[in-house]
């Protein structure tokens, strides 16, 4: 019996499904003529769904397990997702009603209800702090006043801010409402790198978690700190011997105390006293293996001369001598 071998796709399109949201990979190679902007119909694990044309990519090299996109979407496609959506604030509205009806849903909030683009399925996002929270009832009651199939699906701290919106503390829109498509892991070191207060209210957004900005610039200030020396490191300048007192990565510089007197010494101007005197060190020392036949500098040692008995004199050419 002959086996199907995979096609690889020759295009592969990427699809949003919100209008700031993760971006998802499909085989576009039967569509053509597809331009970014399209909205196509597709088949994901929840059932057929229409998503927007984000951008097109050349296909990952052994990756051939791409879905293709069903087809284009049509007028009336457009159309049923319009009336669709014009139902959610109302479905939302009676999910509320319901849940606090059946009662036990008091620490849920409700966030936002999504119908898919033929009405055939219906989602339910919240946020609860209880993750053993039961929602199977909530849903059995929902299941039964929509004629839709119902999903509830919980979501974490930064997605209620993305979906709320809102200004950041910056004062313009959150980054999450206006254009971060996924949340990257964010950690107190990339605060302390960048040199920015740990107070809470300085690096906790609106959310409660750490501010997604950090993340930017970490990798910037990571590569500029390497060629500088860290707090405390005795160095030597123009001005003399002092220590380090402070890094400015992005002036390519550090502040160095020396006697009473801080300077703001340039990254070229610097010699660090540590590693010269060790440098010198190992320099006066020498290998502390060479004369016990090993060594550990790396340099060769000179090779020995051929042993001969005094009968082989006569037959020693000057190019042995030299071996």
């Amino acid at each position: 019996m002959s086996q199907t071998v995979p096609v690889t796709p020759t295009r592969v399109a990427a699809v949003r499904f919100q209008r700031v949201g993760k971006l998802y990979h499909f085989d576009c190679s039967a569509l053509p003529d597809l331009r970014v902007g399209d909205h196509v119909i597709v088949e994901t694990v929840r059932g057929e769904q229409m998503g927007e044309i984000a951008a097109f990519y050349p296909p990952e090299e052994g990756h051939t397990d791409y879905k293709p996109i069903l087809r284009l979407a049509t007028p009336r496609d457009l159309l049923l997702k319009q009336t669709w959506e014009a139902k959610q604030p109302e479905a939302l509205i009676e999910c509320r009603a319901i849940a606090a009806q059946l009662g036990g849903y008091e620490q849920c909030k409700f966030l936002a209800a999504q119908y898919s683009y033929n009405g055939e399925l219906l989602t339910v996002l919240y946020a609860t702090e209880d993750n053993k929270l039961n929602v199977n009832r909530l849903k059995n009651a929902l299941s039964s006043n929509f004629p839709a199939r119902v999903e509830l699906r919980q979501v974490g701290p930064r997605d209620v801010a993305k979906l709320i919106g809102g200004m950041g503390a910056c004062g313009i829109p959150r980054c999450c409402s206006t254009f971060l498509t996924e949340f990257s892991p964010i950690s107190i070191k990339m605060a302390k790198v960048q040199g920015i207060s740990l107070n809470p209210s300085e690096i906790t957004g609106m959310c409660g978690r750490l501010r997604c900005c950090l993340v930017y610039e970490y990798e910037q200030y990571v590569e500029a700190r390497k060629g500088l020396p860290k707090r405390n490191k005795r160095v030597r300048t123009p001005h003399g011997e002092g220590k380090v007192l402070d890094v400015h990565p992005l002036q390519d510089a550090v502040t160095v105390l020396v006697g009473e007197i801080r300077h703001l010494v340039k990254r070229e101007d610097l010699i660090p006293l540590d590693e010269l005197e060790a440098l010198e060190k190992k320099a006066q020392g020498g290998c502390a293996r060479h004369e016990s036949g090993g060594c550990d500098c790396g340099a060769k040692r000179p090779k020995a001369a051929p042993t001969v008995s005094e009968d082989d004199d006569d037959n020693l050419t000057d190019a042995d001598a030299w071996e």
